[in-house]
């Protein structure tokens, strides 16, 4: 944010030293954290000046470019911003220089005042971030772990590698934690936070993920489909308009951001991307199909075929588009990560051959932000984004 009239360095801000609530947050674990009471943050428009809070980042913003950017009276954004402070989620970042008048305030996000969990279930990898307010990671765990060695198993070590992530304290005792985001393979309910028949393992249909957790760590617990979390983060990360984020690692997925927002459907079924049949008489899926994409891609994968795996993916990402018209394809997923380069030039060579048949404009392709880690950010977002207005949990 360019501030022609404001003071740069580290004296331009008056109060930025260990007393305020950042100071004293840092260095101190996050036991001593002082939590706010985030019931306080339960309207629209608190929402969207802690939105622009978080995007000013450290360096902040007045009251006034909050009222011109909300479209807010100043006395409206001075009773939001009150209420912040006095819940410790915002503080004052210092003054900027007068031109003539009173100096005005600089609020800034307190990022400390809240933490989510993300936690990232794959097939065969389990891995644990803890996240600020902001977004940013405070810690990570990751381990081995095998999601068909039933449930017991699963969750006793997804309440382990929390409580390690936590510096070894129960969630519940962690004052400022909002809640733990799970993401994980699809299908699944987002709403009731219960497991339908996981391709390939369908021992988990109708378990109760969401009330399982929350019981055994004792807040709050959100799950959604890894892909959807996915999207959300990158959507928080500054990802505008619509796209499609395809996600190959253990299985092949797809999260949709429609319009800005999360596209889940009725029943939460949206982007079974990797279910889709491209050949009739292909081998058979783990979904009970045959020629499915995730079946045809990874076989070329483990065949060591790259070049053949971005092509089928690629043929997956141009029947998308065409169904959905989206701005653009991301790639992620820790199999596109070992050949990023050549996923994305595969893929994009057939979005290009697509365009060149009908005329329409080629959408490119890019590889997503956040590397082997946006699965586990976004479900910490799952917890995070609606306090911003983003509509993720």
């Amino acid at each position: 944010m360019n501030r022609p009239n404001s003071t740069t360095g580290a004296g331009a801000r008056q109060g930025a030293g260990p007393g305020t609530a950042q100071g004293a947050g840092q260095g101190a674990g996050y036991g001593a954290v002082q939590g706010a009471n985030l019931l306080a943050v339960r309207s629209h428009n608190a929402a969207l000046v802690l939105e622009l809070l978080r995007r000013a980042g450290a360096e902040g913003v007045s009251r006034l470019e909050l009222a011109e950017r909300t479209g807010l009276t100043p006395q409206a954004v001075s009773k939001i911003t009150g209420r912040l402070r006095d819940e410790g989620l915002a503080a004052e970042a210092g003054r900027l220089v007068s031109t003539g008048g009173k100096p005005r305030t600089v609020l800034r996000l307190v990022p400390e005042a809240g933490h989510a969990v993300g936690v990232h279930l794959d097939r065969d990898e389990l891995r644990v971030v803890l996240a600020d307010l902001a977004g940013v990671v405070r810690a990570e765990r990751c381990s081995a772990m095998d999601l068909g060695a039933g449930a017991e198993a699963v969750v006793g070590q997804v309440v382990a590698l929390v409580a390690e992530v936590l510096g070894g304290r129960a969630a519940a005792r962690v004052r400022s934690l909002l809640g733990v985001g799970v993401a994980l393979p699809g299908p699944l309910d987002h709403v009731h936070g219960v497991l339908h028949r996981v391709t390939g393992i369908p021992e988990w249909d109708g378990f109760p993920l969401r009330d399982v957790l929350g019981g055994r760590l004792g807040v709050p617990v959100v799950v959604d489909k890894d892909t959807n979390a996915a999207a959300l983060r990158l959507a928080v990360a500054g990802g505008a308009g619509s796209f499609a984020y395809l996600h190959v690692a253990a299985g092949l997925g797809c999260g949709l951001v429609i319009g800005g927002a999360v596209h889940r459907g009725t029943r939460t079924g949206a982007g079974e991307f990797g279910h889709q049949v491209v050949q009739l008489d292909g081998p058979v899926c783990g979904c009970g199909n045959r020629g499915c994409v995730e079946a045809l891609c990874l076989a070329a994968v483990a065949r060591g075929d790259v070049a053949e795996a971005a092509r089928v993916l690629g043929v997956g990402a141009s029947n998308l588009v065409a169904l959905l018209d989206v701005d653009l394809v991301l790639l992620g997923g820790r199999i596109v990560a070992g050949e990023p380069e050549r996923f994305v030039r595969g893929v994009a060579e057939v979005l290009r051959e697509r365009a060149r048949r009908t005329g329409d404009a080629v959408v490119p392709v890019r590889i997503a932000g956040g590397g082997t880690r946006t699965v586990a950010e976004g479900a910490a977002q799952l917890l995070l984004a609606p306090l911003f207005g983003r509509g993720g949990g």
